[in-house]
């Protein structure tokens, strides 16, 4: 019998696992065997195949924006005169129409892995639907993949430009990062055609203010099209970089061309060809990705670099780390901002659970940190709090003790011990670290530090049953702040106690 063709091969069966989930090493190695055998279908012209692969990959992993680059370039590469679909050109044409509610429907269930399926065996069909890829965005951006849910909608942009809806979703994703340049420019596309709308003429001056306000973390290239990966036609010919074709109101002419002048990625590419044990080859690609978003990539690229140096480069080691970090905190951010503006249990859990998967990877990293700096009171004082902050209050006491070398933050070190011991009942510690956060605090400043620092060591004490103590720290707090929290009637209650004991 002879052995079936790639084509006639089915796709693996294994049991996806929960999208809005980490994989495991084991699912990560599995998937990455079905990503390079679809690489090598697309090289074979195998397109459909490949097609079903890939779509595996982002179902499975729908936060990998490599699996996501891929999948696009293989459809290109199966539909390559694909426009962008509307509902009313594909009237009665079977399976059209209803693959965005499929998306929508399993996504609205928490059924992620199902949702991107559903999508990408829409696209098949109809590559050029910009509603199947602009839910899909959409799903990513609930499960807090960011530079994901913005590549879907660049992708649904570069179909149809000024599609109103992909405008309103991709202005609203761009806020909800702090992008306020490009989401104002979305906004601006949205009010060329409704010029009337009072909607997106507040939305368009309440982000003016913002922008004005905060400023920071301009990144021009995330809906531009930039960094789409590059395959290999084949026929040899290099696909060209996928990029938007529209006029950009957010950034006029002149703006573009006072651009300082970098490497593409093709050349970055080259130069890593060129010398594949150059560690700082793969930083400088590294450093581009981030500058684009590309966070997923970014911190391939430095673990490559970090690896090419032999492992000894602490500075690489924290740019990967930092990458990393940095990647966590905008899921946890984002899921945030996303769960306050839909709200539902749904939305606030996967925004916990993205806080949570941040806290602890930060006190990975810093534990990390500490371990290689054991007498930098800096590092133990980072590794302290982060430790504080995923709850391990016992764990969290040495490392802050030793950063109580540091004398300009001794006042802080010490309300931190404070509130550790008060958390494992260590009450007596507690009074004094708190005590120590007093006398470390100036005596010619209230700052909000020393004022809970007297209310935390009042209210404890109090607790202690040690009214002396409480009432010497309360009325210190309130001959400074007599409206601080709940200072006034803890006063009167020592008071209604003295009365009867």
């Amino acid at each position: 019998m002879s052995t079936p063709s790639p084509s006639q091969t089915p796709p693996p069966q294994n049991p996806p696992p929960a999208a809005a989930g980490g994989l495991s090493h084991a699912e990560r190695q599995r998937l990455q065997q079905v990503f390079e055998r679809a690489k090598k279908c697309l090289q074979k012209a195998d397109y459909a195949y490949a097609h079903d692969l890939f779509s595996q990959c982002v179902s499975e992993d729908p936060g990998s924006l490599v699996y996501l680059q891929h999948f696009r370039a293989n459809l290109a590469q199966m539909h390559p005169k694909a426009v962008a679909a509307k509902a009313s050109n594909f009237k009665g044409l079977p399976g059209f129409g209803g693959g965005r509610a499929v998306v929508a429907k399993a996504a609205g269930k928490g059924d992620w892995s199902e949702a991107f399926a559903a999508g990408c065996k829409a696209l098949k069909k109809t590559p050029g639907d910009t509603g199947v890829i602009s839910e899909m965005g959409a799903a990513a951006g609930e499960l807090g993949h960011s530079d994901c849910e913005l590549y879907y909608l660049r992708w649904a942009l570069d179909l149809s430009p000024q599609d109103l809806d992909v405008n309103r979703q991709a202005a609203l994703a761009l806020e909800a990062i702090g992008e306020f340049d490009q989401a104002i420019g979305c906004w601006l596309r949205v009010q060329q055609q409704r010029p009337n709308d009072e909607q997106v003429n507040r939305a368009i001056n309440r982000l003016s203010v913002e922008k004005t306000i905060d400023r920071g973390g301009y990144n021009p290239q995330l809906l531009k099209g930039a960094g789409e990966v590059s395959m290999p036609h084949p026929s040899g010919v290099a696909e060209a970089s996928a990029r938007l074709k529209y006029d950009s109101p957010d950034q006029p002419p002149a703006e573009a061309a006072a651009a300082p002048v970098t490497l593409t990625e093709e050349q970055l590419r080259a130069a890593i060809d060129a010398n594949p044990a150059d560690p700082q080859a793969y930083a400088a690609l590294a450093e581009h990705y981030t500058a684009l978003g590309r966070l997923h990539d970014a911190e391939r690229l430095y673990k490559k670099a970090y690896q090419a140096a032999g492992g000894g480069d602490l500075a690489l080691l924290e740019k990967l780390e930092e990458v990393f970090l940095t990647r966590k905190r905008d899921a946890a951010r984002v899921a945030e901002q996303r769960a306050a503006r839909q709200g539902g249990p749904a939305g606030q859990k996967l925004a916990e659970e993205a806080l949570r998967e941040a806290n602890q990877a930060e006190a990975e990293v810093f534990g990390a940190r500490a371990e290689r700096n054991p007498g930098d009171p800096r590092a133990q004082f980072e590794f302290g709090l982060r430790l504080k902050r995923v709850g391990k209050f016992r764990e969290a006491v040495n490392p802050l003790q030793a950063a109580r070398a540091d004398k300009k933050r001794l006042a802080e070190v010490e309300l931190l011990l404070g509130e550790c011991f008060q958390q494992i009942e260590q009450h007596r510690l507690a009074i004094r670290s708190y005590e120590a956060a007093i006398a470390a605090c100036p005596t010619t400043e209230w700052t909000d530090l020393r004022k809970l620092a007297l209310y935390r060591a009042g209210v404890l004490a109090m607790g202690l049953r040690d009214l002396d103590t409480a009432e010497k720290h309360l009325t210190d707090l309130a001959s400074a702040d007599f409206g601080y929290r709940d200072v006034s009637a803890r006063l009167d209650k020592l008071a209604s106690i003295r009365k009867t004991h």
